[in-house]
């Protein structure tokens, strides 16, 4: 389970957007980084080629999981995430389920 998940608010701790704040779009579990639009901008050099205009473009790129911290959705506290199991309903209490939770309220983060 990753600490992160598409739709997670985040706040930008390091780099050229450090402290500005964003939702994931997209999450790249095999390279550990995630897509927010708007965020982490880089200019990118597109030539002319039949009805495509050229130009020079914004592009976001991704940034790394060791960037970007959570932003709680229950205190709204920058936090790191901790995971924790509780009992699943399915099977008659048989199968735990992983949940992650907030390390300053002790809160449950993902809601279903």
């Amino acid at each position: 389970m990753l600490k992160f998940k598409k739709g997670d608010t985040v706040k930008i701790t390091a780099g050229k957007d450090k402290g500005r704040e964003g939702k994931i779009e997209k999450i790249l579990p095999v390279e550990s980084k995630a897509l927010i639009p708007e965020m982490n901008l880089y200019k990118k050099h597109v030539k002319g080629f039949g009805d495509v205009k050229g130009g020079v473009y914004p592009l976001p790129r991704p940034m790394g999981f060791g960037k970007i911290a959570l932003v709680c959705p229950k205190c709204k506290k920058v936090t790191r995430v901790g995971f924790s199991t509780i009992a699943g309903s399915a099977s008659g209490g048989k199968f735990a389920e992983k949940v992650r939770i907030c390390r300053k309220c002790g809160k449950e983060i993902d809601s279903k």
